[in-house]
């Protein structure tokens, strides 16, 4: 209790990470939790390449990626096996944090709080799989966490639930492996992940079944049929479409929820579409001096816009310290329009550049994305769902509107 911290950052991944780092070099006093026994968070089992192109300007694996800001923790107070368990916001400017760690449970004093606490896997209850509750049933986390952490196959014979980046890069993982994946099961009509991923289906030759999904699973002891059905338009079930696969491994890899129950408990509105807070265009949350960057803001496709999330947040942490708070004259609203569904920051003040990350609804080809109080399109040539727009506005842009700014993505005439 006797120290001070100016940062908090709760969640020690690639946003929390990149956050400290940019606080250190801000001059702030900072305090990294983690409630790992090691930082690096989901990074450290995504031994395959893909990440840093944008942040750190090379392809890298995950672990590469993670030790390349670990690297430059030096110097920073870090506390590892810390589990938050409690945000207590006194005053703007005075916040506690309590957790416990292997030195039992502790509160320190902060001037602001980071969160960077990542987000959570849907389980096979939340998308309405019955049947025997069986051996063999895992999100893609824990088998991907099984192979990559341990060395252990959770299976022979794989059933993924799933076509985002996550659930083909486990297709490919367990091929590589040796165990046979019979099917990608995938609930929409297009497959979620990026192209380069998708490619992995064909190149292992594993079927696809877009709009269907499965229902329920059946085993003595472990998992030895999954049943599954077609959906039509509205996603509601085929009578008479129903078959069984046999497989001794289920794999649910059905998105990701922001992780923010501790924010909830303290009054941080919550954006319905994204599923993390509300924020300005500091990333600050509804409760002043609390930012949030990374998957618990909105899930990236990315890891590198994550960590510039963390930046981001950094910076903001840094000016509400300086000025008592976000100075701004007025905020002007960002609005979601045709074909967008969900996005970020939802206040701008005018005051700054600013990027916007947005995901859209469904894909569309030749098509015009645009802000249309102030008048900027952006010709794109494709938008899928499974990939961000990242969109940078430029302040004289955002000072045009008056109080609002529509985002919508429509057909180029």
């Amino acid at each position: 209790m006797s120290e001070v911290y100016d940062v908090v950052v709760i969640g020690g991944g690639p946003a929390g990470m990149a956050a400290t780092i940019r606080a250190k070099e801000l001059g702030l006093k900072v305090l990294l939790l983690d409630d790992n026994d090691y930082l690096g968070g989901i990074l450290l089992q995504c031994i395959h390449p893909g990440f840093g192109i944008h942040y750190f300007k090379e392809e890298l694996t995950g672990p590469e990626f993670a030790y390349r800001l670990m690297n430059k923790l030096d110097g920073v107070e870090v506390k590892t096996s810390a589990r938050v368990l409690e945000i207590i916001n006194y005053s703007d400017l005075e916040k506690f944090v309590v957790f416990t760690s292997p030195e039992g449970v502790q509160k320190v004093s902060t001037k602001t709080i980071i969160y960077t606490a990542g987000a959570r896997e849907r389980h096979a209850f939340e998308i309405g799989i019955v049947g025997d509750r069986v051996a063999g049933i895992y999100t893609a986390g824990e088998a991907q966490t099984l192979m990559d952490i341990y060395g252990i196959m959770p299976g022979k014979e794989i059933v993924i639930v799933g076509s985002g980046d996550v659930g083909l890069i486990m297709a490919r993982r367990f091929s590589l492996e040796g165990a046979k994946v019979k099917a990608v099961i995938e609930l929409m009509p297009y497959p979620g992940g990026l192209a380069r991923n998708i490619m992995i289906l064909k190149d292992f030759n594993i079927p696809l079944y877009l709009s269907h999904k499965v229902v329920e699973v059946r085993g003595r002891g472990r998992v030895e049929k999954i049943k599954v059905v077609k959906v039509d338009e509205n996603l509601r079930e085929i009578s008479g479409t129903e078959f069984w696969i046999e497989a001794d491994t289920l794999v649910i890899s059905a998105g990701l929820i922001p992780n923010v129950k501790l924010l909830t408990e303290i009054g941080v509105v919550i954006d319905p579409s994204t599923g993390g807070p509300i924020v300005n265009d500091r990333l600050e949350t509804s409760v002043p001096g609390i930012f949030v960057a990374g998957n618990a803001l909105l899930i990236n496709d990315l890891v590198d816009y994550v960590a510039e999330q963390g930046e981001l947040a950094a910076e903001g942490a840094k000016e509400f310290i300086e000025n008592g708070g976000i100075p701004s004259k007025r905020w002007i609203r960002l609005v979601k329009g045709e074909n967008i569904r969900l996005l970020a920051p939802h206040y701008l003040s005018g005051e700054r550049d600013v990027w916007i990350y947005a995901r859209v609804a469904r894909p569309m080809e030749d098509v015009v994305v645009e802000f249309v109080e102030i008048g900027k399109k952006i010709k794109l040539p494709v938008v899928k769902p499974a990939e961000m727009l990242r969109i940078k506005l430029r302040a004289k842009e955002i000072s045009k509107a008056e109080d609002k700014i529509t985002m919508k993505v429509v057909k180029h005439e």
